[in-house]
């Protein structure tokens, strides 16, 4: 008992000086390790010593199965296919589409409202006057308005000052323009040099060089002319073979048919090369000339071409493949071989085209290796060469 006792009091010893000579270095590692029993049996010398064992570890709760609790369940009352009533859960698709476009539309919103305040006057200015337009229809007026406002107020805008003094046969449109700017032109006792100015013969005071315009202006003409061959289509009035010397007589008579009216100016619509005769129309409108001249017309014109030699269907197919003109790609609307006749020596080709580049029948029946002996127009769109016009 002793002999333990005393054994037992050396292990306490030397495990104390241990302890208290590591106490720095061991201090972490201690209190990390789990807790130590001893025990002590007087037939044994040794210790029993046993870890006491680690406490479980808490089971983790198990959540509660309330998906739906947290979820806010909103009856829908939606009618069905058959016109009665029901409840879903999920809302009718027509009502997120109205969702989704009601938050698009607020997105916009907020975009615009980023803009300055003159863009947003702007549109208010704008929205305004499209509401004003649409809200009031055109007003309907009757026929005794309608005469007086074109007899009283229609006209008082009145035409350009070139435009007016080229109808009154003053000169062409280019020479007025000059004589507007070379100042020989007075308007209500005032030199005026802009030919875009807007006057009213009937009402306004016009000199050119000193002599008054008359307050009347010459009545529209349209002459259809058989143009023969070796005349050119110029106004000019030094040009010896003018078409325009044609009218001379007409001109000259004018007075008397018409007392009081001015002599129109005339002028060609389109031109006719010095080679070929046929129909030229011959006005003073100048607007009228403009519509049957422009490409945008699309007026066919038909020319009756009497070629040398004979004519072969190879011919015909490379007539209506058509040719370059001016680096334009023009192709015919008919070529058409004509019958002979006992007084035609010559083959005759009917040909219509509706470009009216220059040379344009000549160049098509040069691609096909023919030559022209006589080239004449006989139609322009709707108006047709007179067969008894000399």
């Amino acid at each position: 008992m002793v002999a333990a006792s005393s054994t037992m009091a050396m292990t306490a010893l030397s495990l104390h000086c241990f302890t208290k000579s590591h106490s720095h270095s061991l201090t972490a590692s201690f209190r990390t390790l789990p807790r130590l029993t001893c025990s002590f049996s007087s037939s044994s010398s040794k210790f029993n010593i046993s870890f006491a064992p680690s406490k479980p570890k808490p089971k983790p709760k198990p959540e509660p199965d309330n998906d739906d609790a947290g979820q806010l369940l909103i009856p829908w009352i939606v009618r069905g296919e058959d016109g009665n009533f029901k409840l879903q859960s999920e809302p009718p698709p027509s009502f997120l589409r109205a969702m989704a476009t009601a938050q698009t539309g607020t997105k916009k919103e907020n975009k615009k409202s980023q803009t300055t305040p003159t863009a947003k006057k702007k549109k208010s200015e704008k929205e305004d006057n499209a509401r004003t337009v649409s809200s009031s229809p055109p007003p309907k007026y009757s026929k005794a308005a309608r005469r007086f406002y074109n007899e009283n107020f229609k006209d008082s805008a009145g035409e350009r000052l070139s435009k007016v003094l080229a109808a009154s046969g003053v000169a062409s449109r280019r020479s007025c323009e000059e004589l507007i700017f070379e100042g020989k032109v007075t308007v209500n006792g005032s030199v005026c040099n802009t030919p875009q100015t807007k006057v009213d013969p009937a009402k306004d005071s016009i000199y050119v060089n000193g002599n008054r315009l008359p307050k009347r202006q010459p009545r529209k003409v349209y002459l259809a002319l058989n143009k023969p061959k070796g005349y050119i289509c110029s106004s000019g009035e030094n040009e010896p073979k003018s078409v325009m010397i044609l009218f001379d007589d007409y001109l000259k008579s004018w007075g008397k048919n018409h007392p009081g009216i001015p002599t129109p100016r005339l002028f060609t619509v389109g031109r006719l090369d010095v080679a070929t005769t046929g129909l030229i129309i011959v006005t003073n409108d100048g607007d009228f000339a403009q519509k049957l001249s422009h490409p945008s017309s699309n007026l066919s014109k038909e020319y009756i071409a009497a070629v040398d030699g004979s004519v072969h269907k190879r011919h015909l197919m490379a007539i209506s493949e058509g040719t370059v003109i001016e680096g334009v790609r023009c192709v015919p609307d008919i070529v058409e071989l004509l019958p002979s006749q006992p007084d035609m020596q010559r083959a005759r080709l009917r040909i219509v085209v509706h470009d009216g580049r220059k040379h344009e029948v000549r160049e098509l029946v040069k691609r096909a290796g023919l030559e022209i002996y006589s080239l004449k127009r006989v139609r322009i769109g709707g108006f047709k060469l007179p067969p008894d016009l000399g």
